[in-house]
């Protein structure tokens, strides 16, 4: 590749895998960053190489195998032709450049193009006692299993809502986990008003069904339309407490040292938000979405978004996505789309993709997040774990007239500033306000980025040549 071309894909899941196959078709050869030691991203995670436990992919992924197993082999044959990086984490980005983190040292990598592959992150909304100890979002709970082949505790409720919450129930229970109970958030009436739409995708809406089917069949016990009341523990996670409806005065509980949570998924966005791209509020998603075209052409020149990073909206739309954005960065270089087998042209995919909407709209009405549940949260409650930021604190800067709109909230309080930089507690810190003031969640701003935008170490390892330069005396201050 000439030095004025040259892309970079960020992710290794299923739109990155299937961008790099479609730039190394028309005779490009992509740098692909991965931030994990092996490609497939989070719902195709593979074990560790050398993990000391074997797993089929049958039982890893389920009715996803042939999927997973086709997305690994396709990356497995592109090793030669692209530059693939895993185990590097970009944490920053700005025009033309990426900041990386590899092996301990930070490596910046010039780029001419860049597709953003970066996919989701679990929703996280706070309730009493979710800092404790034994506490994981289901995300986490999906690879301790896939990863490291274990539960996340001996006795696991898993809650909230989504999907997924189904899906990891079912992997917890075959892999022989004990899953006391499946607490769901939304309540079935919901779900069944959106079977018109997920019935677009019969055999994925079929899947679901089949989980639950299967979770009921094994006896585990699923409530629908719970009002979460809190996780009680001293030191560790000892129950989850519950009511079964809002207007419900009886709380229930359930014994556990482990609880999986997570209120569906949302995009991770922060590289595109330091790029400098243009954002629009997403009433689907209920989040800021960077601005994009039908191709996934963001407003900033030569910079593309694909797959869950732009949008929530599943594994085969991403690799989809990951393919028609390929396409319009070959175009933007005036370079002729590749033929041959699994290479379909832009127009196909974008119906395939308008196709998938329909579901994806439906599923955001089966699995909405509790609403108005920041009315509900206790002023002692920890919402910014990292700087250890309470809803109280939260609720006297707004009410004292001093905050109406988030990053100043942000800035008088450090409501995520911390490690985190308002990945976990961003979200809760926004309906908290919005709630505050009586205004709709896009009215009261969007929490700006900072890098880096997940935590690294400020090691001397980093910054060995900068290190080298200062006399041997003076290094330890």
């Amino acid at each position: 590749m000439s030095d004025d071309r040259r892309i970079v894909i960020v992710g290794a899941g299923p739109a990155g895998v299937r961008a790099a196959e479609t730039l190394v078709a028309a005779g490009m050869r992509p740098i692909v960053v991965d931030e994990n030691s092996r490609w497939g991203g989070q719902i195709y995670r593979q074990p560790p190489e050398h993990g000391g436990f074997q797993r089929s992919k049958k039982t890893l992924y389920g009715f996803e195998a042939r999927k997973a197993d086709a997305l690994h082999t396709t990356m497995q044959a592109l090793l030669p032709y692209v530059d693939y990086r895993p185990d590097t984490l970009a944490w920053a980005c700005e025009s033309g450049r990426l900041d990386t983190l590899q092996a301990g040292r930070e490596i910046s990598v010039p780029f001419s193009h860049l597709i953003i592959a970066s996919g989701a992150t679990d929703r996280v909304l706070p309730v009493p006692g979710w800092t404790l100890p034994g506490v994981y979002t289901l995300g986490a709970a999906q690879v301790a299993l896939k990863s490291q082949g274990c539960a996340i505790g001996r006795r696991v409720v898993l809650t909230g809502t989504g999907p997924l919450l189904y899906l990891v129930a079912y992997q917890y229970v075959k892999a022989g986990a004990q899953v006391m109970a499946v607490l769901d958030t939304s309540p079935l009436s919901q779900q069944i008003s959106a079977a018109s739409r997920l019935a677009r995708l019969p055999a994925t809406f079929a899947k679901g069904l089949y989980y639950v089917g299967w979770l009921n069949a094994h006896r585990i016990r699923i409530e629908r339309g719970v009002k979460l009341v809190g996780i009680r523990g001293t030191r560790n996670v000892e129950a989850i407490e519950w009511r079964s409806s809002e207007n419900s005065s009886v709380t229930e509980s359930i014994a556990c040292d482990a609880v999986g949570i997570s209120f569906g998924l949302k995009p991770e966005t922060q590289l595109a938000d330091l790029a400098g791209c243009r954002f629009r509020f997403d009433a689907l998603n209920r989040c800021w979405l960077p601005e994009l075209d039908s191709a996934g052409r963001s407003s900033v020149s030569g910079l593309y978004l694909a797959g869950d990073g732009a949008g929530i909206a599943g594994a085969d739309a991403a690799e989809l996505a990951g393919r028609r954005a390929a396409l319009a960065l070959l175009d933007d270089l005036g370079i002729q789309h590749p033929r041959g087998p699994g290479m379909l042209d832009a127009a196909s995919i974008e119906r395939k993709l308008q196709h998938i909407a329909v579901f994806r709209a439906g599923i955001e009405t089966a699995f909405e997040p509790p609403p108005k549940c920041a009315a509900q949260w206790p002023d002692d409650m920890t919402v910014c774990r990292c700087e250890e930021v309470d809803a109280g604190t939260l609720r006297r800067c707004i009410r004292g007239g001093e905050a109406n709109e988030i990053n100043r909230l942000k800035a008088l309080t450090r409501v995520g500033m911390g490690r985190c930089q308002g990945r976990m507690c961003g979200e809760a810190a926004l309906l908290l306000l919005a709630e505050e003031t009586g205004r709709p969640l896009d009215a009261v701003g969007r929490l700006r980025s900072q890098p880096p935008v997940k935590p690294i170490p400020l090691s001397p390892a980093l910054y060995a040549d900068d290190v080298a330069a200062i006399p041997e005396e003076a290094r330890d201050e």
